[in-house]
């Protein structure tokens, strides 16, 4: 499936992701390839290795996921060879039913940022997907190349906003200058709802679960993806509370909780389906 910028409707990716949610349900399942779990599954780290992951985690997740999130480093770590494994997943996944976030996380400005934007979002790029995470922390200006792909080409980005890491807290909740008492995480968001006036839902969040985030989401209805649930600590019954206003697009995101049930397929498709089952209950 290709996607072409010049005749691409606005609302494409809006209707996708809500289609995705409505049919397999919210829950976005991870591709963390970490040379420990590689490990755990018996596998040696190494491209072989990561391959036989990958292979198992897109056969387990394609058709039952409305997300599936492969975390980029873990590929980029391989060079060339894990480039190539993370191009052939993102094609099966896609293939398979499942919307593709690639968490990248890629922030930098001008022509540098057109060209990360074009590499992730791009309608005939090799690494497309449906969304990436983009980081703001060069100025939410700076990611209008890859806001401005997404819109015409009918994908959506993510952008770091208040993050699950303790590490993060001392900057994202600092204040600006644009006026008092704002923080730096709450201007994003304010940035992100306003760009989501014009296309809805293209710009979403990334909005740690694992504590109380202290942002005003009342005027941000876009999708926030939601990571910490499981290894980092935080609960499925923890994102009723902490995102209590915001359930309608919320994708909780889980990796290590899930991935710990392989090598089999069968009891990844086991655990994708019960943790579908707690957040569809905990957010009901």
């Amino acid at each position: 499936m290709t996607f072409d910028t010049q005749s691409a409707q606005a609302g494409a990716w809006s209707a996708r992701l809500r289609s995705a949610v409505a049919d397999r349900g919210r829950l976005c399942v991870g591709i963390d390839p970490h040379p420990a779990l590689l490990d755990a599954w018996g596998l040696p780290d190494s491209v072989d290795g990561l391959a036989r992951f990958t292979d198992t985690c897109v056969e387990a997740f394609g058709a039952d996921a409305a997300i599936v999130k492969p975390q980029v480093a873990f590929f980029e770590a391989y060079g060339a060879a894990g480039y190539s494994i993370l191009e052939r997943a993102l094609a099966a996944l896609r293939e398979a039913g499942a919307l593709v976030l690639a968490d990248a996380k890629r922030g930098d400005i001008g022509s540098t940022m057109a060209a990360y934007a074009k590499a992730w979002l791009g309608p005939r790029a090799p690494l497309w997907s449906d969304a990436v995470t983009i980081s703001p922390y060069l100025g939410f200006g700076a990611l209008a190349p890859a806001l401005d792909l997404a819109a015409s080409g009918g994908r959506g980005v993510f952008v770091l906003a208040r993050t699950s890491n303790p590490e993060g807290g001392s900057l994202q909740t600092a204040s600006t200058h644009a006026g008092e008492g704002v923080s730096v995480a709450q201007s994003i968001v304010d940035a992100a709802a306003d760009r989501n006036a014009e296309n809805p839902d293209t710009v979403g969040l990334v909005i740690g679960a694992t504590g109380d985030h202290g942002l005003d989401l009342s005027n941000f209805s876009g999708p926030i993806l939601a990571p910490g649930v499981g290894a980092q600590g935080a609960t499925v019954d923890d994102l009723a509370r902490i995102f209590a206003e915001s359930r309608t697009l919320l994708l909780p995101n889980i990796s290590r909780g899930i991935l710990r049930a392989g090598p089999s397929v069968s009891a990844l498709r086991s655990e994708v389906r019960r943790q579908c089952e707690d957040v569809e209950r905990a957010l009901a």
